[in-house]
């Protein structure tokens, strides 16, 4: 009788891990963060760069230009925090997504727009972030799953287009806030 009861018990807890995690993917992991995810990964980057919740993804594959919308503009934290606004866009090739517009590091209480991602070897276990100012790097491993972003009433809610941005990311027309 104990033995039943204990299996019942695995089982309920089991059918209540499914289903939380069942949730929490339906949430997360919609068909455009599927393509995002695949997309980072062919260009040997990690897939965690872009946050949970990619309501849309385009992506050119001959010029490598992508535009990643999300739900709402939000904030999440790795080993420091990032913004990203409501559509992320760039420029992406082998271990590089480049002209990058949407995202923002936060670095002693200042935000800065991030330039530019780069893993120069995937065997190091590092990735860079260029904030004009400084190169920051982090341990690659941090960027393995999307992360949650925490939607910011603060941030710009007006997604900017990929064609108001040159290849180096500066603004073409329009404007940009970070």
């Amino acid at each position: 009788m104990a033995a039943a009861l204990r299996a019942l018990l695995l089982a309920a807890a089991a059918a209540v891990v499914l289903l939380a995690s069942g949730a929490r993917g339906a949430a997360g992991r919609t068909a455009a963060a599927e393509a995002a995810n695949a997309v980072l990964r062919a260009h040997q980057l990690p897939g965690g760069l872009l946050p949970a919740g990619i309501t849309a993804f385009r992506h050119d594959a001959a010029t490598g230009a992508f535009e990643a919308d999300l739900a709402a503009p939000c904030t999440t934290r790795f080993e420091v925090e990032l913004r990203y606004n409501a559509t992320v866009a760039g420029v992406i090739s082998r271990g590089r997504i480049a002209a990058i517009s949407g995202v923002a590091a936060q670095d002693l209480f200042i935000w800065f727009p991030v330039h530019d991602i780069t893993v120069d070897i995937p065997s190091s276990g590092v990735i860079y972030f260029n904030v004009g100012v400084v190169k920051k790097h982090f341990p690659l491993a941090l960027f393995d799953a999307p992360p949650a972003c925490t939607p910011d009433r603060l941030l710009r809610t007006t997604p900017q287009r990929l064609e108001d941005v040159d290849l180096d990311g500066l603004l073409i027309s329009g404007s940009a806030s970070q």
